[in-house]
């Protein structure tokens, strides 16, 4: 489901729809002041709501612009090219907080060797489908880890913004500032997750419609948005 070469991020925050969320992290960047763990905007910032097709139309994409779609997006919102940082996920690892066990890794090998994006390239290595067990929903806190690298320029003010929808119902969107990340540098964050209480007519609905839970996750450096990857979930 994962190409070595675009290891995708979906994976790790679908455990965000569920979750909420402290930050461990050792990263080689320089952090801004205001807490990089400032997430789940309100759903009032999403003013008067944007359309796909009105953001398609801009020369640049903010973040306050995706945080104003009312859906899942049907298309991508921006190029493989638009990645001109060499930004490259490379390992994810997934644990039960409570007995240690390892729910997923999966780690690109060491002599993989990062291919710049071209204009030839399909959709495949930004889109995946997730299955998961419903016994998913039983945990108490997970802890994940994530690691990527970066290519030669910095990365100035890199930020991730994550919006869920069940059907066309927005869950929860979460907002990760990065900061400042350091040209070639290898960077590794694990964030811990509490689980709330979900009814189960919640987990019921998930279940019974399976990818029909969806996310977009954006990639923005200096306000400007340069990846987008996409997932759909189903809970068995």
């Amino acid at each position: 489901l994962i190409t070595p070469n675009l290891f995708s991020l979906e994976l790790f925050f679908v455990v965000g729809l569920f979750f909420s969320v402290n930050w461990n992290c050792e990263l080689f960047v320089k952090m801004p002041k205001k807490s990089i763990g400032n997430f789940l905007k309100s759903a009032a910032r999403q003013g008067k709501g944007v359309t796909e097709e009105e953001l398609k139309a801009k020369d640049k994409i903010t973040p306050e612009d995706v945080l104003q779609l009312r859906a899942p997006t049907k298309e991508y919102l921006c190029k493989t090219t638009d990645n001109a940082y060499g930004i490259e996920f490379t390992a994810f690892k997934l644990r039960d907080m409570d007995s240690g066990n390892i729910l997923f890794d999966v780690e690109a090998p060491e002599d993989a060797e990062f291919t710049p994006p071209s204009e030839d390239d399909d959709d495949s290595g930004r889109f995946v489908q997730y299955k998961f067990s419903r016994q998913f929903f039983s945990l108490h806190t997970v802890g994940a880890s994530i690691t990527f690298i970066v290519g030669e320029k910095p990365v100035p003010n890199f930020r991730m913004i994550e919006r869920h929808f069940f059907r066309n119902k927005l869950i929860k969107t979460f907002d990760f500032d990065f900061g400042f990340c350091i040209p070639e540098s290898k960077n590794s964050c694990e964030h811990i997750y509490e689980v709330p209480n979900l009814s189960k007519a919640e987990v019921d609905d998930m279940v019974a419609n399976p990818f029909e839970t969806r996310s977009d996750s954006f990639y923005f450096v200096e306000g400007k948005l340069i990846m987008h990857n996409k997932a759909e979930y189903a809970y068995e």
